[in-house]
């Protein structure tokens, strides 16, 4: 089969590889049918994640078709069509029993891509594939379901749920990229009174306030603090989402808070930020972080079907699935292509499509 494979640090290739096999009585073979690229995968191709090492197959969101089943799976039969999860749970670990399936101990967790090869491949094995994958209601497409594999829970989850948004909540996102937007997408489900978007890109905030955002700041041209605490009164957010993963915006984020509210992070780090401890913990500042649990996919997977929610809005680029490579360049240059998130596609979903498959959005 093809797949896209990492080498090593600033190395990719879309390759032919070995299909994957049954290991364990609880894998499935899944038929990858839709597949995207994260912001994570763009971190571990710039060497920020090096517990993946070189010949690992990328990708962990993707939506596909079961096409073998190990003896002990009992939920998905050879035919259905899944979601797949970023997260893998084993079921039974002190975490998973907790609902924190992304710190799995039992050979779960975020492996895909990351420890085991991942999605972006025609085929893909799944692991305790009765807890990691999901059946898709029908009626519903591959691209109404795909970023519910990550962008949408981790957002929801280690943004929204974390920071504890409220209805009339003032809520500021810094960083107006898939994750941001995502966040205020989900924020939107709380009520909050105003959420304010905080970005060095213009298109990216104009693309926030369709999304739902109230009032955009570019921080580049002006105070992104003083305009913040000129909106709250002085007091300053009751929750901030750092939705980028660098140090400048982990420390905008923090300065943005009021006296008793919360910081949540969902931003991949790959260096180390300032944590001002001297000014924060007289102010009763919660800071929480978190890897995704995908355990709302149940929950956002009903709001997408009642209509409630439409994560397509997402997708700005579709490729072939043997575009990958090009895929990757337009995501990794968002700054000119305006890429928001990319849809591989394969031939089966390309031809539902009635459309040949190719860049849906100049590049």
């Amino acid at each position: 089969m093809k797949a896209l494979v990492y080498h090593g640090p600033g190395q990719k290739s879309w390759d032919t590889v070995p299909s994957p096999t049954i290991q364990a009585p609880t894998d499935a073979i899944v038929k990858i049918d839709t597949a995207t690229i994260c912001g994570t995968d763009l971190h571990i191709l710039k060497g920020d994640v090096p517990a993946v090492k070189p010949g690992t197959i990328l990708g962990h969101e993707a939506v596909g078709t079961v096409v073998e089943t190990g003896s002990a799976v009992t939920n998905f039969q050879i035919g259905d069509h899944v979601l797949v999860s970023c997260i893998t749970s084993c079921g039974s670990c002190r975490f998973c029993k907790e609902a924190r399936y992304g710190q799995c101990i039992g050979g779960g967790g975020w492996i895909f891509g990351h420890m085991i090869d991942g999605l972006q491949a025609e085929y893909a094995r799944v692991p305790f594939a009765d807890n990691s994958l999901y059946k898709i209601p029908s009626g519903l497409t591959d691209e109404q379901v795909l970023f519910l594999s990550d962008i949408l829970p981790t957002s929801f989850e280690v943004g929204v749920l974390n920071g504890g948004v409220k209805p009339g909540d003032t809520v500021a996102i810094v960083g107006a990229g898939p994750i941001g937007l995502a966040a205020v997408m989900t924020a939107k489900l709380y009520t909050p009174a105003h959420i304010i978007v905080i970005d060095l890109d213009d298109g990216r905030l104009a693309k926030a306030k369709e999304f739902g955002a109230d009032i955009t700041i570019n921080n580049g041209h002006e105070d992104a603090v003083k305009r913040v605490l000129e909106l709250t009164g002085g007091f300053g957010a009751d929750v901030a989402v750092e939705a980028v993963g660098l140090p400048s915006t982990f420390e905008l984020a923090a300065e943005l808070i009021r006296a008793g509210g919360k910081l949540a992070n969902v931003g991949v780090h790959g260096k180390a930020a300032t944590l001002h401890l001297e000014k924060l913990w007289i102010k009763d500042v919660t800071i929480t972080t978190g890897l995704v649990d995908t355990r709302t996919i149940p929950q956002l997977l009903s709001l997408i079907e009642g209509g409630r929610l439409d994560p397509t809005v997402l997708a700005t680029h579709h490729f072939s699935m043997d575009q990958a490579m090009e895929a990757y360049e337009v995501f990794g240059n968002a700054a000119k292509s305006h890429a928001l998130k990319v849809v591989l596609e394969g031939t089966a979903v390309a031809n539902k499509r009635n459309t040949k498959v190719e860049v849906t959005a100049s590049a």
